[in-house]
């Protein structure tokens, strides 16, 4: 439980970083992000990567990011497509040419390829601290 509670506020910090320097790039230097809270179980579901990252550790770093962006595009569409269905909406919802269903983007390829491989870091880090859950 304490690594779903780190994974989560690691996720919506991370977001809300991520969304304030998108601001500065589109010219607004008050550098505003957000998140939704309902996000952070979702970020909290990186737990649920652990057994993966232990299973594809030999792997290249290439294959793992590849591994994980996958695994996040489908863990994204689902979580749209179950907060569409619980919620009427989805905090998020892409409108750009490279969108599947307004759910997920081809355009966060590398985010999400980077992202996996911080986790991994994460759990590495949380491996070596002892940190059971």
């Amino acid at each position: 439980m304490t690594r779903f509670f780190i994974y989560g506020l690691t996720g919506l910090a991370l977001e809300v970083v991520y969304t304030g320097l998108a601001s500065l790039l589109r010219g607004d230097w008050s550098m505003q992000g957000f998140t939704f809270l309902v996000m952070f179980p979702v970020y909290g579901a990186a737990v649920l990567l652990e057994p993966v990252h232990e299973r594809i550790r030999p792997y290249p770093w290439w294959l793992r990011g590849a591994i994980y962006l996958i695994l996040i595009w489908g863990i994204e569409y689902l979580s749209g497509a179950v907060f569409t269905v619980l919620l009427g909406y989805s905090p998020w919802y892409y409108t750009d040419s490279l969108n599947i269903n307004g759910f997920i983007t081809l355009r966060m390829a590398p985010d999400w390829f980077l992202a996996g491989l911080g986790f991994e870091r994460l759990h590495d880090i949380l491996d070596r601290v002892r940190l059971k859950v």
